[in-house]
């Protein structure tokens, strides 16, 4: 008989910025409780530029999201200059389902996503069908990857429209919570989340006694470069997905 709440008595500690109280719901439906200890925190960068590059949109072909955070950022840049999706009204590729959605609440049409919600994939999979593809504006973060304007063979501009900076009021609660290291999950949704804990949080704790979640090949990829083992990794790379995927090692 399968066990409806595979994480009772377990705590699972989110190192990121969840967009929305599903997975946290989620966790607690399976018997567990979450606990949500950022490590990283973003903002919109906002620059006198603005409003000119959001007018400029409409001249490229495609603009390019790989996460949601991006989308948040520009979403708010269209409401402060009463820009509207219309007038954007370029075709859209998204990476990943969520970064889809947040695209969808804002009113835009998403055109592509890739199979595989990573910007490695995206670059092998997007093969645009027109002709006279001119320009693409790829909205990024501040510490995103070179491997979208690098690996298109097209123009590719980038727009950096949020930072991402370490958030260190968690590091003291993470590292109490995790040298208890009682039914403990730590989940990382970034590589930038990696990067903190194995500098401040690890050299305290180790990487072992507690179970670690990782979305992406990139984040598992820098866990294992930062010396920590990888036990639990979806193969969609969303957090509901990585959560139920605990679950399910839990029951097992």
């Amino acid at each position: 008989m399968r066990n409806s709440q595979p994480l009772q008595g377990e705590t699972v500690i989110f190192t990121g910025t969840p967009k929305s109280d599903d997975v946290f719901e989620l966790v607690k439906q399976y018997g567990g409780s979450p606990v949500s200890l950022p490590l990283i925190q973003v903002a919109e960068l906002r620059e006198t530029t603005d409003e000119l590059r959001l007018q400029a949109c409409p001249t490229y072909d495609w603009l390019i999201f790989t996460s949601q955070s991006a989308v948040t950022a520009f979403g708010a840049k269209l409401v402060r200059h009463n820009v509207s999706p219309e007038f954007i009204a370029r075709k859209i590729a998204a990476v990943g389902s969520r970064t889809a959605k947040a695209l969808e609440k804002l009113g835009f049409t998403v055109d592509f996503i890739p199979t595989v919600f990573s910007a490695d994939t995206f670059v092998k999979e997007f093969n645009p069908t027109e002709q006279n593809l001119r320009r693409l504006l790829f909205l990024r973060g501040s510490i995103a990857g070179t491997t979208i304007k690098e690996e298109l063979p097209f123009e590719v501009d980038e727009w950096t429209v949020y930072t991402t900076e370490r958030a260190g009021d968690s590091i003291e609660s993470l590292v109490d919570l995790v040298q208890q290291k009682e039914r403990l999950n730590v989940l990382f949704a970034s590589p930038s989340a990696v990067d903190v804990f194995a500098k401040e949080v690890a050299p305290h704790t180790g990487w072992d006694g507690y179970t670690i979640g990782a979305i992406g090949h990139m984040t598992e990829q820098a866990l294992f470069e930062a010396g920590g083992p990888v036990h639990v990794i979806p193969d969609t790379y969303t957090l509901v997905d990585l959560v139920k995927k605990l679950a399910g090692r839990k029951e097992g």
